[in-house]
This record gives structure tokens, sequence and C-alpha cells, in this order.
């Protein structure tokens, strides 16, 4: 097959996120809950596979007639933020005014951080907290939080979005990646498992969602802290 047809169709992966986003929204509407974050995690799925594909045709070079770097911010952002935040705000964990201060903090945040250039480290982190609130919005989904362990968490993570921390991407950040790739996968089946279960608490698949989301948190801040003190 012609290169340039490889590269056409990582665009036109890339390109299905949007539509999975609706569905996810048309389930959100509906409050079918673990519907919709089936929906977010197949687009997980493919937002996970689309770069590697997408580097490996060199889709800037061999179909450069759509810009596939916009294409993944616009359908991230409905995926990660949008629809998580409007879930968030409707689920009925943040009640009255804290529910408007959450999502007016997912959503206007997010936009400052998905248009700063600064989002990138050099080993192909993220600068900051990536926005990735589908995958926190689900955890707390399934764990059912009070009130105000959710609010605190939501802003903080806000706010962490422009401080100087370091959150992997699993996929591009080479360092410790044959142990963060594996734990990305499992926290993407045990996010699917927890999801078809409609959240039955108690399972093995939410101790392991549990563990994988504190490492895939947290790893990146540990990175960081380690190399200065093999600098010091």
């Amino acid at each position: 097959m012609d290169i340039r047809i490889k590269a056409l169709l990582v665009h036109l992966l890339t390109a299905t996120g949007a539509v999975f986003s609706l569905l996810a929204l048309d389930a959100a509407v509906e409050r079918e809950w673990s519907l919709m974050f089936l929906w977010l995690v197949v687009a997980l799925f493919v937002d996970g596979i689309d770069g590697p594909l997408a580097r490996r045709y060199d889709v800037k070079t061999n179909f450069p007639v759509y810009d596939g770097v916009l294409m993944d911010l616009i359908v991230d952002y409905l995926t990660y933020v949008f629809i998580p935040a409007y879930a968030l705000f409707k689920s009925g964990m943040l009640p009255d005014w804290t529910g408007w201060l959450a999502v007016v903090a997912i959503t206007y945040a997010s936009v400052m951080y998905f248009s700063d250039t600064r989002m990138k480290t050099k080993d192909n982190s993220f600068a900051g907290f990536p926005a990735c609130w589908n995958m926190l919005v689900l955890v707390l989904f399934a764990l059912r939080p009070e009130t105000w362990v959710v609010l605190i968490t939501v802003l903080v993570l806000a706010v962490a979005m422009f401080l100087p921390l370091k959150f992997i991407h699993p996929t591009r950040t080479q360092r410790w990646r044959k142990l963060s790739l594996p734990i990305a996968l499992l926290w993407t089946i045990c996010a699917a498992w927890a999801a078809w279960t409609d959240f039955n608490t108690g399972s093995v698949a939410h101790g392991l969602l549990v563990v994988s989301s504190i490492y895939l948190l947290f790893v990146g801040i540990a990175q960081q802290l380690i190399q200065v003190r093999h600098k010091n």
C-alpha cells in the first residue's frame, strides 16, 4: 500500500475520536454513565495508538493536507475534558455551587493548558497535569468519595496543570517506559471492566485501577525527584 494512503488512514483513525465523543455525550445526556465511559475508553485506546502510527508513517510529510496535531487536540478536548466535566457535573457527586466551581475550573484551565506551547518537555512528557480528566472522573465514579474529596482533587489538579511538575506520556516518555506502558494498558483494561460492570465496588479491577492511577499520576514527579538527587 502506498505510504500516502497509510498516512491518510492514520488521520482517519484519529478523526474517529470525534465520533466516539459524540456517542459518549449521547450516553451522558441519558445518564448512562457506564456506556459513556466505555466510549471514552475506546477513544482513549485510539488516542494511544494513533500517535505511534502517525510517527511511523510520518503523516506530516506523507499527508500534510490535514494537521494531525490540531485534529488530536480537538478530539482530546472533547474526550479528555468537556464530556468528563459534563458527567461530573451531572453525576450528583458535586451538588450546587461545588459542581459549577469544578466544571468551570476544568474547562477553563484546560483550554489554557491545551494552547500552551510549553506543555511538552524535552523527554516528551507533559509539563503540568495533562488535563486527563476522563481518567480522573472515571476513578471518581468507581470510588464515589465524599464531596469535599472530589472538589479538592479537581481544584488541586487544575492548579497542577500550571506547575513545574512532570507527568509522563506512557507511549512517548522513554524513561521507565517498559514499566509505564504495561501499567497504562492495565489501567485501560481495568477502566473498561469497571465501566462494563457498572462500577461494581469491591472488585479486583477497582483495586488495580487505583494502584495504576497512582503510578501514572506520580511517576513523572518521581522521575524529577530522582533526577535532582542524581545532580546533587
